[in-house]
């Protein structure tokens, strides 16, 4: 406004003090009023205001794409595009009930309202979704079915049964409590669909009690039993409009699949293995239903195996102490074996989440997002959800430094950071300090004084704890590292660990003999013999060309009290009601010792350190490799190039089959389109789907085996003997 009146008044002046005359009236140059220094300078002034004027104008018409009256309608919009993308016409009832349980729930009342006819304002959604382009439906790209069309017009057919094994996290998991604080979500999903959306938003502790696993027994905790959702829905989709496996469903029944030849096998994906067999009995159902399919059908199935795998069913089934199959029953029974972006060796993201509840996916969040899940859902409650979930510990990587590398090496190391010069074992000296060997490394203090040589690491100038110093770490190889993650986990879960699972590497066959019969070793294929079925077939197809966290940057902070304290060399005990009076274990007793001495260091991911100019490259602490996106190379494809490759731990010979696929997506599309490889993306690639199909109606023959990475030359540096 002052800016207005400071222009109206200088116009004032000029038509006050201008020529009469009207040819000098006439000109807009300056030139004519150059002999009144004083019209000269209005004239600047009345262009200098009129030009600040049109600037204000611009930028006040621009702004509003910033007010309220724009973000409001366009949120809307916004709104109703996410709807067209996921909200089914099936679901509108499905809304109006949990609507209404959500009332219930929190007593809430609204004014009564009119009756709707939802079955109405169904059949108006369906028409206004059906107008909405394919591509832009998350759930649907176009593609559904066209794999399985063009097999079938090749005259191509059901030959074998089919048995879909998912990966961890696909299955959804229902509530079964009947307890009175749990009964309003029986039989609703707790992991999986839009449910869980809204019980992790406002019903989240709950949510996390009921998730979590008892740490002594491993099973359901008091009150709470959550069971795996049955049928192939039961991981077909993540939450609606997320799709898993439905991709590969669709096109099976194209070629004649159904429910009586095809089977989608859940499980609760939390659970050991043994709990799972001793809790719900599925790999004795998973025996049961491929013996009927042998009696109904006169075939041998197809076993499909995303992530975590079947390996385990293969050794547990042919055990006399548990399956009871017997040495010939996979010969009998399966016809091929497809593995799907399996983690055979282990994944690192499983070792930093058992350490700190962190992975790349949360480090590597904005600052907003990773604001709002630390406060929402902090990296100790993480942790510790994860540490009692003790099917996940399974993917904790095996090997040791013989498959992933030592302090100054590792196979997969980026090429460039090797010496030309190759011994005769084909492993090369690196020559920077950088390594994927190192599976945690800790940065020091900054370096503020002239570094000498060998004082700094070149890349960071950063001291690096290759030595303790006193700071009681340094930096780990995946031996180390692994000794040193369990010494800060609770004792339930190191007893845990213990009686389950086992990561070594045995290379004595008289004791891979022996292991046949130690079911803690069936989860390592570095531990035990693949099945004794030479005329089964084995497939491993996954994704490569997506950066993968191979190993990672640690800080660490202050001492803090921990919960697990309880577990260290001088136990305290922990009365859970500190106030009332104690009569029990821990009366008369301090939760903390007498000198209030700290008790455990916290470490996490340090992801203010980002590195894109080194080798390996560094993003928010975390050092990239190759693979999927999920997990790395190495524990893709080293045992199906290389490991698999030796009667040692192959003796019957069968005969394994490598495609890797190229990670190709289209940007515009939200799931990467035909040509994605990405860890769960790639169920939907139209190359597996190809695979699948073509082993499923007899033509496996024609899967021929593709590499696109270095693996081969990677696992020759591994130290199988």
């Amino acid at each position: 406004m002052a800016l207005r009146d400071r222009f109206k008044r200088t116009i004032r002046i000029q038509d006050i003090d201008e020529d009469p005359n009207p040819e000098s009236s006439n000109t807009n140059s300056p030139a004519s009023e150059s002999s009144d220094p004083v019209k000269l300078e209005l004239w600047n002034k009345k262009h200098s205001l009129q030009k600040e004027v049109d600037q204000l104008k611009r930028k006040h018409e621009s702004s509003v794409l910033a007010t309220r009256k724009f973000l409001f309608p366009l949120g809307v919009l916004l709104g109703i595009l996410l709807a067209f993308a996921f909200v089914q016409p099936s679901d509108i009832q499905d809304m109006h009930a949990q609507l209404t349980l959500l009332m219930d729930q929190y007593d809430l009342t609204l004014p009564q309202l009119p009756d709707f006819d939802f079955s109405r304002f169904e059949t108006e959604w369906n028409k206004l979704r059906s107008n909405i382009p394919e591509l832009w439906k998350f759930n649907r790209d176009g593609r559904e079915f066209q794999v399985g069309e063009r097999m079938k017009a090749r005259g191509l057919s059901a030959e074998y049964p089919v048995v879909l094994i998912p990966g961890v996290i696909s299955t959804g998991l229902e509530s079964w409590s009947t307890t009175p604080e749990y009964r309003p979500f029986f039989r609703e999903k707790l992991w999986g669909g839009l449910n869980m959306l809204s019980q992790v938003t406002f019903n989240r502790d709950k949510w996390i009690a009921a998730m979590m696993l008892d740490p002594v027994t491993g099973l359901d905790p008091p009150d709470a039993k959550i069971r795996a959702a049955e049928g192939i829905d039961a991981a077909s989709s993540f939450i609606q409009g997320y799709w898993i496996w439905s991709k590969i469903v669709e096109n099976l029944a194209v070629v004649n699949y159904d429910t009586n030849n095809l089977h989608l096998a859940p499980y609760d994906w939390r659970l050991s293995y043994w709990n799972l067999e001793e809790r719900d009995g599925y790999f004795s159902k998973l025996k049961t239903t491929i013996e009927s399919f042998k009696r109904r059908q006169k075939r041998k199935t197809v076993v499909a195996a995303h992530s975590m795998g079947a390996n385990y069913f293969l050794k547990w089934v042919e055990s006399p102490k548990h399956g009871g199959g017997g040495p010939d029953w996979v010969e009998n029974h399966i016809e091929a074996y497809i593995s799907i972006a399996g983690t055979h060796l282990g994944v690192a993201k499983a070792m930093a989440a058992f350490l700190s509840g962190e992975m790349k996916d949360t480090v590597q969040m904005n600052p907003a997002g990773s604001y709002v899940l630390e406060r929402f859902f902090s990296r100790a409650e993480r942790r510790k959800l994860f540490l009692s979930w003790a099917g996940s510990a399974s993917m904790w990587i095996k090997g040791g430094d013989a498959i992933w590398g030592n302090s100054t090496f590792a196979p997969d190391d980026p090429s460039e950071d090797f010496d030309h010069e190759i011994d005769a074992n084909d492993v090369r000296k690196r020559r920077s300090g950088h390594t994927h060997g190192e599976l945690i490394s800790f940065r020091h203090i900054p370096v503020s004084t002239p570094r000498q040589e060998g004082e700094t690491d070149p890349q960071t100038n950063f001291r690096l704890l290759n030595e303790d110093n006193g700071a009681g770490v340094k930096n780990m190889t995946s031996e180390m590292a692994g000794e040193w993650i369990l010494e800060h986990t609770p004792s339930t879960f190191q007893k845990m660990m213990a009686t389950n699972y086992s990561f070594g590497m045995e290379r004595d066959e008289e004791a891979l003999k022996r292991n046949d019969l130690d079911h803690t070793k069936w989860t390592n294929p570095l531990e035990v013999k693949l099945p004794n079925a030479p005329s089964m077939k084995m497939f491993c197809v996954y994704g490569h060309g997506k950066e993968t966290e191979r190993s990672y940057w640690y800080t660490r902070g202050d001492y803090e009290y921990d919960e697990t304290a309880a577990d260290g060399i001088a136990p305290l005990c922990r009365d859970p009601n500190p106030g009332s009076n104690q009569t029990g274990t821990c009366a008369g007793l301090s939760p903390r010792n007498q000198l209030d001495m700290p008790l455990l260091r916290k470490s996490w991911i340090d992801a203010d350190y980002t590195d894109a100019t080194a080798n390996p490259k560094v993003r928010n602490g975390v050092k990239m490799g190759e693979g999927d996106g999920t997990v790395s190379l190495i524990s893709l494809g080293a045992m199906c190039v290389e490991g698999w490759k030796r009667r040692r731990w192959n003796p019957a010979g069968i005969n394994v089959t490598v495609v890797e696929l190229p990670h190709r997506p289209v940007p515009s599309i939200p799931r990467g389109g035909a040509n994605t490889s990405d860890h769960v993306d790639v169920l939907g690639s139209t190359a597996l789907n190809e695979i699948i199909v073509k082993v499923a109606t007899g033509a496996g023959h024609e899967v021929e085996e593709m590499f696109v990475s270095n693996i081969k030359a990677y696992a020759r540096r591994i130290e199988w003997d």
